[in-house]
């Protein structure tokens, strides 16, 4: 699985031994510390953001969200713009539109329909991406799985905000041509450079967003402060705790931990937002999650 919205690709990892190395339990026990945190600290900050709908609304959040992302991908990764070529450039450019419009969808479907489904929706994207790569039977009953849990979720009720379910699958699509662009800028820029430019590119077209919230709507300090705490528990801490992360613990128990995500979501969006969720809707995520994790558990690695 790939990393979190807001996140990024980090640079393939490398083992590193050593007489005062940790020994392989420990590092992996920090490793999977370091992902719950980051699980947590991604969907306490969608959650403080989501207080500062009211005055910023979800594109006013987003935008600084943007703004936070790009300054730490940028000061990671250093972009060398000038050396990039039309190859190079064309997929960066789709990858800032698809970091933009995924969050700012995501982000709207939190506002409508709440964290816990938002999530949930959303991460059909790469589970969409990693069972369509497969021809195994396993897969497709997981597939079958998880369509039962969207079916779910979306069935026809009187308080069903269909608006806010196309815009937490409008999020899935995203999510699932981010991680294939990423796949592509990977491939054609060495490190995270394609990865932090495409941040940067993303910030700038929120820049005027920004600029037009100043100017009409001056936000609160309340208000910037929740905006300014989700860019920074949403995106700066969940991307270096993925380059941690990365380096302690093999790709399927991170695969595995992303998976937890809706829960998490469902959870957080229960504790600070006062969002329940009835006995439906936590199976329709436990099915999905389940998916996921079936499908990981019975790849061979």
């Amino acid at each position: 699985m790939q990393a979190a919205p807001g996140r990024s690709a980090g640079p393939a990892h490398q083992t590193v031994t050593s007489p005062s190395a940790p020994k392989p339990f420990g590092k992996r026990l920090a490793g999977v510390v370091t992902m719950l945190g980051s699980g947590l600290s991604n969907q306490t900050g969608a959650a403080i953001g989501s207080l500062a709908f009211p005055v910023l609304g979800p594109i006013g959040v987003v935008a600084v969200r943007q703004y936070v992302a790009a300054i730490v991908l940028v000061a990671v990764g250093r972009p060398r713009l000038r050396t990039f070529t039309k190859e190079q450039w064309w997929p960066v450019l789709l990858l800032a539109l698809v970091f933009g419009t995924m969050n700012l969808s995501l982000y709207s479907a939190i506002d409508r329909i709440g964290l816990g489904l938002a999530v949930t929706l959303e991460f059909l994207g790469p589970l969409s991406i990693a069972l369509a790569a497969s021809r195994r039977r396993v897969d497709a009953c997981c597939a079958l799985i998880a369509a039962a849990g969207v079916v779910t979720l979306m069935r026809p009720q009187p308080s069903t905000d269909y608006l806010g379910m196309g815009l937490g699958l409008l999020a899935a699509v995203c999510w699932a041509s981010y991680i294939l662009l990423n796949r592509t800028v990977g491939r054609r820029i060495p490190g995270v450079q394609g990865s932090a430019a495409a941040s940067g590119f993303s910030a700038l077209m929120f820049l005027p967003v920004g600029i037009v919230l100043v100017v009409e709507h001056p936000p609160t300090a309340g208000a910037a402060a929740y905006a300014l705490a989700a860019g920074v528990l949403s995106s700066a801490v969940p991307y270096l705790a993925d380059l941690v992360t990365l380096r302690r613990v093999p790709a399927q128990t991170f695969g595995l931990f992303m998976s937890v995500n809706p829960v998490l979501a469902a959870v957080v969006g229960w504790i600070v937002l006062g969002q329940s969720l009835g006995w439906t809707e936590w199976a329709a995520i436990s099915a999905i999650v389940a998916a996921n994790t079936l499908s990981i558990l019975t790849t061979r690695t």
